[in-house]
């Protein structure tokens, strides 16, 4: 062989569920900043910014500034990850689209697949807010200048994804296109997915602005998209269970049965976010009792799907085969939002749940228990993307060897 030839990777055969290895390092970003908004005071605004940090180091005994140090630099490294996947998956999908595997694509069930592009844009727009959280000074003065330009954001990925959905409804569905017995996972979840991506960003402001007229505005989006985004979940669960009971599952898409998980973490910080802004602006209030069954609920949603997917995927031997195994599959990088969204919503489960409704003292034996549990994850999840990262961006030995002759 030539000495130009180069080494194939698993990822040089590119296809936009690697949008998810965006996702995945976005979410570690959350749930880094998790530790943060959790463990930092920030009195005067709901969310930590820079000067909270910055005196809570100052002053914080020796483990609170390790907290913070290695929380700063989870944030800014998985920032770095999320933001470079990206822009090469978004190279990568402008050269595909020339391509005939993606004339192939388009008008089956995998069309779907494309509104991880919405969804990764999404978690990027968050991850951006993040970022000027934690290292931007005196960003809360003028974060109500920011809000407008985050919602024209979010609102542009809507109107993509809604596009996308779109046309996979008039191409897919309305002409007869969908191929049931090929539908055995929840892979067709991925579009609501998305939809609660872009809610979740566009509730933020319903949380955190001062002004009425912008939390209206994203109390109506944000609720609009998580209509919309349940709906679709709903009818994606039960054709792939139906799928699923004729076919079996689909062994390199089983990955997909974890989706629930996530979805839950995003719609349930949605619905937090807007009960907050419903709170202070329009005079509708909950109880900690209520924000403990909310989360309870969200939580305990999340533990069921859990279940069934790790039982479909232990039985068919799958981390085996593709992660630990010969075979990789891009489907893989969807194992990463379950442990993340696990993760996370436990940190709001603990925090606002029962630490809220008195039934665990914060910073307490109790609460560190869990606290390291929802820590666990996000350690394995820490893991797992590396070792996805080294399978798929790496030469295979057997290709590195023949490229070397």
């Amino acid at each position: 062989m030539p000495d130009t030839a180069k080494p194939q990777r698993p990822a040089d055969s590119w296809g936009p569920l690697y949008f998810l290895a965006s996702v995945g390092a976005g979410g570690l970003v959350v749930t880094f900043f998790m530790w943060l908004y959790m463990w930092v005071p920030h009195k005067g605004q709901p969310v930590p910014v820079f000067e909270d940090i910055a005196a809570a180091f100052a002053t914080g005994a020796p483990v609170q500034q390790a907290m913070i140090v290695l929380a700063a630099l989870g944030i800014a490294g998985f920032s770095v990850l999320n933001l470079k996947s990206l822009f090469w998956n978004l190279g990568q999908f402008s050269r595909f689209k020339k391509t005939e595997a993606y004339g192939k694509l388009l008008g089956s069930n995998a069309e779907s697949q494309v509104t991880a592009l919405p969804l990764a844009l999404a978690m990027s727009i968050n991850v951006g807010f993040i970022l000027g959280l934690v290292f931007v000074p005196g960003l809360w003065g003028v974060v109500e200048y920011l809000f407008p330009l985050a919602m024209i954001a979010f609102g542009l990925t809507a109107a993509l994804a809604l596009a996308q959905i779109g046309r996979f409804v008039g191409q897919v569905l309305a002409k007869g296109r969908f191929n049931f017995a090929a539908n055995a996972s929840f892979a067709q979840v991925l579009p609501a997915f998305a939809l609660s991506m872009v809610g979740v960003g566009f509730s933020a402001p319903a949380a955190l602005s001062g002004n009425p007229t912008v939390v209206g505005i994203a109390l109506i989006a944000s609720t609009a998209l998580l209509v919309m985004s349940v709906l679709w979940a709903l009818v994606a669960v039960v054709l792939g269970l139906a799928a699923m009971l004729q076919n079996g599952a689909n062994a390199e898409s089983a990955p997909t049965l974890l989706i629930l998980v996530p979805l839950m973490t995003v719609l349930g910080i949605l619905v937090l976010r807007q009960n907050h802004g419903l709170h202070v602006h329009f005079d509708a209030h909950e109880t900690a009792g209520d924000t403990l069954r909310l989360l309870s609920t969200f939580l305990s949603v999340q533990l069921a799907f859990g279940l069934f997917g790790l039982a479909v995927l232990r039985a068919q031997g799958y981390a085996a085969r593709y992660l630990t195994g010969r075979d990789t599959s891009v489907g893989s990088y969807a194992l990463v939002c379950p442990g993340v969204a696990l993760s996370v919503m436990m940190q709001f489960w603990i925090n606002k749940g029962l630490v809220g409704a008195g039934l665990v003292a914060k910073f307490g034996a109790a609460y560190w228990a869990l606290s390291a549990v929802a820590v666990g994850f996000q350690l394995a999840m820490i893991v797992l993307v590396l070792v996805l990262n080294r399978r798929h961006f790496r030469a295979a030995p057997q290709a590195a060897a023949i490229a070397a002759e």
